[in-house]
């Protein structure tokens, strides 16, 4: 009797152990193929039949349909360029040079991937309709207030994550921690 209730204790160890490492693993990544660039964290198999199978359970649990690879890539950030996290009450710059795509969007969303503000307020950003300044690199606000130009509400939320969608693009399959992707600066903060 005594034997069988190690094996039980020990099974029930093992058991909690292992699916609660799973549990984390899920919860807080995006899979082992994930690539760091700056504050961008990047999944270029996601999409396809060679992801990981922690990138298809974190998929499978946020209820999320990963951009095919050949349709583009999905960079997201929860973090600033410094490594602090994105806090919708504070003011940032999300500035610098994107990446060659057709077709760009950039979205502030809760962590469940949900829009932070209402639909009558601009819930993202998109390449055609950006104010550029000339040759100057890309330049947008993310504010809880109104702010004149390039400004993409972040709902005041506490945490937040930024969204990157780039659509035909010729990095989907040539990502590397080399690649010039924009930065995150924190400008101002209540």
């Amino acid at each position: 009797m005594r034997a069988l209730s190690g094996i039980l204790l020990a099974l029930g160890i093992g058991a909690v152990t292992g699916l609660g490492l799973t549990a984390a693993s899920v919860g807080r990544g995006t899979g082992a193929g994930t690539l760091r660039i700056g504050p961008w964290l990047a999944s270029p198999k996601a999409g396809t039949i060679d992801a990981d199978p922690y990138a298809r359970a974190v998929s499978a649990r946020l209820g999320t349909l990963p951009i095919a690879l050949a349709d583009g890539l999905a960079l997201l950030a929860d973090s600033d360029s410094q490594g602090a996290a994105i806090d919708g009450r504070c003011t940032y710059l999300v500035s610098g040079a994107m990446p060659p795509a057709r077709y760009w969007t950039l979205a502030a969303t809760g962590p469940d991937f949900r829009p932070l503000v209402h639909e009558s307020v601009r819930q993202v950003f998109t390449s055609y309709e950006i104010v550029r300044h000339g040759d100057r690199p890309l330049d947008i606000l993310l504010a809880p207030e109104a702010r004149a130009g390039n400004w993409l509400p972040s709902g005041g939320a506490p945490t937040l994550r930024l969204v990157l969608r780039l659509y035909d693009t010729p990095i989907a399959t040539t990502i590397s921690s080399g690649t010039v992707l924009p930065t995150i600066t924190r400008v101002s903060c209540p």
